[in-house]
């Protein structure tokens, strides 16, 4: 699994993650309370409500359908967003490394996504320009608090049972996005004596459920090593692209992790762009009616826990990299059957197989992660992924606007959509091309076990 050790000497003094002595951390040698594990596990629940209705169901939709923006214009709202993520989650991980604090960035990020969606209620009216800004806000904190969360996880078990909480995390993080659709949908269709109030009612409550199910880890979980204050060293966030280069030229000294990191890149471009894109696909080509996005998604994501549960299994058994790889040949699959199908029945089938492979992709990358990367600077490496993942989101987004606004004119609206759908599965392949290519030792001690 490549060298454990801390950074080289030629690291600079004042660099973020120069504080970790050599020797002075190890992984978990037995399992946090219960408490810990099942808050953590549990912020997934939370975080998958704002993805599931925010970013996948419902914004995208409405301002496009009901406000009359463009794909393009939303295209660079997210764009913009996945922008500050990649320049910022990298700096996030490095603090949260140097101060061995994961736990206030996660909290501080919550809580301004929550305040940014809340405020997207009563500007529902307002112009387009301001409400983008509010969504790339709210996107832009939802995913930088995933680096130092996703940085907790090594604290929480021992390798050998890494996979298995984060198939749970994942698990219950689909089970999250039921969940919110199923209580936010009244405010959305009418029901249980609320007043209907179309797509823009999910977005206070979809703020509110957050925060209430993000309150556990705020309470129960804590940052179980901290670095001494005497012991730290200021972070300089000039020294930000210093030591954005430093982390890329490190990875190399951890063999497959800077292989990874690319295929991550792929994965995340057609995952991201299915996810923002998708629910706009069903009712542009195939006629979905309204409301009926809720019953759709809710539907395909039943698969999604049984298959985030299974592959954390299967990590644990057969090893991150190979289960990973056996994701992304569901991926394609599902894609390939959502692009050639001519109607709802036949979205439906694509849609359960790539159900099933959705959650897998977070259930097997962070175990494959630490498996690859040295535990002390899990923040760092967590932190060049999710730069991997933003820099993929302002393509994947810029890349179906260009195919659907710039060829539907010429080839027809539904066939520029199909088109696009399509690209997402040639994206997804090129992902598993370069995973394979990561060393198949990072599974070996998981096949003996």
């Amino acid at each position: 699994m490549g060298p454990r050790g801390n950074r080289g000497a030629g690291a600079s003094p004042e660099g973020l993650l120069s504080v970790r002595r050599p020797g002075a951390y190890s992984p978990a040698a037995v399992r946090a309370p219960l408490s810990e594990r099942a808050s953590w596990a549990l912020y997934d629940f939370a975080n998958t409500i704002f993805s599931m209705n925010i970013v996948t169901l419902y914004f995208a939709v409405w301002l496009v359908t009901e406000r009359g923006a463009t794909n393009t214009a939303y295209s660079i709202a997210t764009s913009l967003s996945s922008v500050a993520v990649l320049l910022a989650a990298p700096w996030v991980g490095a603090v949260s490394d140097a101060t061995g604090r994961r736990k206030p960035w996660v909290v501080g990020l919550t809580l301004l996504c929550v305040a940014a969606t809340l405020a997207l209620s009563p500007l529902a009216r307002g112009g387009i320009p301001a409400l983008l800004v509010l969504f790339a806000v709210a996107n832009t904190a939802y995913q930088l608090a995933l680096t130092p969360y996703n940085a907790m996880l090594p604290d929480l078990v021992p390798p050998a049972e890494q996979g298995r909480l984060s198939g749970l995390g994942t698990a219950v993080g689909y089970a999250g996005s039921i969940a919110g659709v199923l209580l936010v949908a009244p405010f959305v269709t009418g029901g249980l004596g609320i007043r209907a109030g179309g797509r823009a009612a999910s977005f206070a409550p979809t703020a509110l459920l957050f925060l209430v199910f993000a309150l556990p880890l705020f309470v129960f979980c804590r940052d179980r090593r901290p670095v001494p204050p005497g012991e730290r060293r200021r972070p300089r966030l000039s020294a930000l692209f210093r030591e954005l280069a430093e982390a890329f030229r490190d990875a190399r000294r951890h063999p497959g992790l800077l292989r990874f990191v690319v295929s991550s890149y792929f994965y995340q471009d057609a995952l991201g762009t299915a996810i923002s894109f998708m629910a706009l696909y069903a009712v542009a080509v195939l006629g979905l009616p309204a409301g009926g996005e809720i019953r759709l998604f809710v539907t395909l994501t039943v698969p999604a826990i049984l298959g985030a549960w299974i592959a954390g299994r299967a990590c644990d058994r057969f090893g991150p990299r190979r289960t990973l790889a056996a994701v992304l040949v569901g991926w394609i699959a599902g894609l390939v059957v959502i692009a050639a199908s001519p109607s709802l029945t036949g979205f439906w089938a694509g849609g359960v197989i790539v159900g099933l492979a959705f959650g897998g992709i977070w259930s097997a990358e962070r175990p494959l992660m630490l498996r690859l990367a040295p535990p002390e600077e899990s923040g760092r490496y967590f932190g060049l992924l999710a730069l991997s993942a933003r820099a993929a989101a302002i393509v994947g987004p810029l890349l179906w606007a260009a195919i659907v606004d710039g060829l539907s004119p010429s080839i027809g609206r539904n066939t520029a959509y199909r088109l696009a759908v399509a690209s997402l599965a040639v994206i997804m392949a090129a992902a598993l091309v370069l995973l394979l290519g990561v060393p198949a030792r990072v599974d070996a001690a998981d096949a003996a076990s």
